[in-house]
């Protein structure tokens, strides 16, 4: 009798095992299916994440250039690459002649990969002066250096899934708004 248990037991372990065999093969095929998606979902996140940030920090650069009165600008840490990060100072800090004036530097955004501004960011260029960046001046309005309005669009893209674009889009009044290119596209135009 006790042969008779022993030897059932040993049968259901076997079987046991199978079958716990079986399921994790199931979720390693369920797993590698949703890898895509879940890679495209943390993406976007990640362009998201970027966009917002850089809105938020050039909705700072327009109030610091109202609440001081003079121009306040969002550039980009190196030159030419908005994706090395940005950088939000203010022109000058008090009334006196120029040669007194100090800018000052509030804070700034390291390098954004594997997030990068599509086409280098080239949108918010000065045409006069060749710089790229977005200048508030002491209205709050954006404005080249030479007082012509900056009304435009940054688009940011993903280099691990080159399907995900955002586009950052600062309007006449000021207003920022994100759009998704695949399911906005009247609100992106």
């Amino acid at each position: 009798m006790i042969k008779s248990q022993n030897s059932s037991s040993i049968r259901q372990l076997g079987f046991s095992l199978l079958e716990l065999m079986a399921v994790i093969l199931i979720i390693a095929i369920m797993a590698m299916m949703t890898m895509p998606l879940l890679q495209e979902q943390i993406a976007a996140r990640e362009v998201e994440t970027i966009a917002r940030r850089f809105i938020a920090h050039a909705q700072f650069a327009r109030q610091q250039a109202l609440y001081l009165g003079q121009s306040a600008h969002i550039v980009p840490r190196s030159q030419d690459q908005w994706e090395a990060g940005w950088i939000v100072q203010s022109g000058c800090i008090g009334k006196s002649v120029k040669a007194a004036c100090t800018s000052r530097q509030w804070f700034s955004q390291a390098s954004i990969e594997p997030v990068y501004f599509k086409g280098g960011g080239k949108q918010f260029i000065d045409p006069n002066s060749g710089k790229k960046g977005i200048l508030f001046n002491a209205a709050g309005a954006a404005k080249t250096a030479h007082g012509g309005f900056v009304a435009n669009r940054l688009i940011l893209g993903h280099l691990r899934v080159p399907s995900i674009e955002r586009q950052m889009i600062l309007g006449s009044g000021g207003r920022w708004r994100i759009c998704n290119p695949a399911s906005d596209a009247k609100r992106c135009h």
